[in-house]
């Protein structure tokens, strides 16, 4: 048999998570404060960017001046700060620092975060740049206990939405995914799709890192990851009971009946004894070690105001950055690129334009998102929380087109300035509960503003239990379970009947 050599030539596209992706990813889940920060950094890293250092606007009109036009001149206002090739928004608290206080966010927040812990293990493993970036963004989507509260699929869809991939429609499981990878390697495969083997790859390289627990996706994955790296030190008929108890039976573990427990585990008492033992011993808030504290203010980014008898919302003047790139440095270097000792310099040029972009994308998306919002709450600004609508991640994605993972970014620790208050934007967001008969359904926000009414108005010698504060919102059309009303109730950190009933006897006393 004879064996021949021949060359082909292959067009293909390779994945790419470019820095500039990166970045956008990043700066959309970022907080007004930490994006400041982040500018700061930046404006100190690189010496082609710089900060306006004149205002479009003095603070009145900035404040006052668009709100007393229409609509169009609140939206005309907004794309004043989208839309400007040069000049993105304006900043006065950054303007008018010193050059010495830039300095100061960071050496503020020199404290190692769980983040630059996690980091610092990636960078000692042997895992390929790809793989980097992949952990990378799965560190940024932790919350403060060092859970994953997101799916490995949205993490997947918005990576690919961002690369301009449509997503699967048929998600192969768990245990069929590691065959799948082996087998699919024809030609057909599009390289440009971050798959979901590759993201668990990623996620279980994170899991191995320390804090023992990180990167769980519930609390009972975490104490099983906890579970699994100290199993060595107790025999197997102990580890296999840890393991079912945290994973079947943890409502029944936190209620104390172990009666129960045992019968459903089918172990001995001594058995039963050492597994939970060894439970108690395990972190279920790996990541609070490094949670730091929060300051009590916020700074909302949009701002919500009435105009001709319409809630609108417009972008807060306040936290947009105004930035722009040196001029006489981005000319100099335009007529120099054919230069080799400017290439440092073009490259910075680059990373400049490259961070406008994405500060402006960030708030561009925010600003669509928190517009949705307004005209979906309008009752809410009119009447107060009782009159929220349902809201859920998905009428959003679907309505402005966009991944439900980005509209959850979109949300999340960004705040709007009301009427009512100032709120997180994902406060507006609620499940339905179906009204009775034809009334219509309310948003979980709702509900709750009315169990703290009901509450709020009742008997403190025979306080409402939780069947009749379900009784009573369903005389209002709003048909909810004992248990929702508990849910909720105990959301609002009320006590139970008898406990707000002790309390008040104690105080009579």
């Amino acid at each position: 048999m004879q064996s021949r050599q021949s060359i082909q030539l292959r067009q293909q596209q390779q994945l790419a998570l470019t820095p500039q992706l990166q970045q956008s990813i990043r700066f959309l889940q970022l907080s007004a404060q930490e994006l400041e920060l982040e500018v700061a950094q930046a404006l100190t890293d690189n010496p082609l960017l710089e900060l306006e250092g004149q205002y479009d606007t003095d603070t009145s009109s900035a404040e006052e001046g668009p709100l007393s036009q229409d609509d169009g001149g609140a939206q005309q206002d907004n794309n004043t700060y989208l839309d400007e090739a040069e000049h993105y928004g304006a900043q006065p608290s950054m303007g008018e620092r010193s050059q010495d206080d830039d300095y100061a966010p960071r050496e503020a927040g020199s404290v190692e975060t769980l983040r630059d812990h996690l980091l610092g293990q990636l960078n000692v493993t042997r895992a390929t740049d790809r793989d980097k970036v992949l952990v990378t963004l799965l560190v940024d989507e932790l919350d403060e206990n060092g859970l994953l509260p997101v799916s490995i699929d949205d993490v997947v869809g918005y990576i690919n939405g961002h690369l301009g991939v449509p997503e699967p429609q048929d998600t192969p499981g768990a245990d069929q995914a590691p065959q799948a990878a082996v087998e699919n390697d024809d030609e057909d495969e599009d390289p440009h799709l971050v798959s979901r083997e590759e993201m668990l790859a990623a996620l279980r390289l994170l899991q191995s890192f320390d804090p023992p627990g990180v990167g769980g996706q519930s609390v009972a994955e975490c104490l099983q990851i906890q579970l699994r790296q100290t199993q060595s030190i107790y025999p197997i008929d102990v580890f296999d009971c840890a393991m079912q108890m945290v994973g079947e039976h943890l409502d029944m573990l936190a209620a104390g009946n172990f009666t129960r427990l045992r019968n459903q585990l089918g172990v001995s008492q001594t058995i039963l004894q050492a597994a939970h033992k060894w439970v108690l011993s395990l972190n279920p808030k790996p990541g609070r070690a490094w949670a730091q504290s929060v300051a009590d203010y916020v700074r909302p980014e949009v701002i919500v105001r009435k105009v001709e008898e319409q809630w609108h919302a417009r972008l807060n003047p306040a936290v947009f950055p105004r930035l722009r790139v040196n001029p006489e440095y981005e000319q100099w270097l335009q007529s120099n690129k054919a230069d080799e000792s400017t290439s440092a310099l073009q490259v910075q040029l680059q990373q400049a334009h490259g961070l406008m972009k994405s500060v402006a994308q960030r708030f561009e998306t925010v600003l669509r998102v928190a517009e949705f919002i307004v005209r979906h709450q309008q009752a809410f600004f009119e009447q107060g929380p009782q009159a929220m609508q349902p809201l859920v991640l998905r009428d959003i994605a679907d309505a402005l087109e966009m991944h439900e993972s980005t509209v959850s970014r979109a949300t999340r620790n960004k705040y709007a300035q009301t009427p009512w208050g100032v709120f997180e934007l994902k406060y507006f967001l609620g499940t339905s509960l179906g009204g009775a008969g034809l009334a219509p359904a309310s948003s979980g926000t709702a509900v709750r503003a009315m169990i703290r009414q009901l509450i709020s108005a009742e008997s403190t010698q025979k306080p409402l239990s939780d069947n009749k504060i379900a009784q009573l919102l369903a005389e209002k059309g709003v048909d909810v379970a004992r248990r929702t009303v508990a849910k909720y109730r105990e959301a609002e950190g009320i006590d139970a009947a008898s406990v707000r009933k002790a309390k008040a006897r104690l105080k009579r006393a």
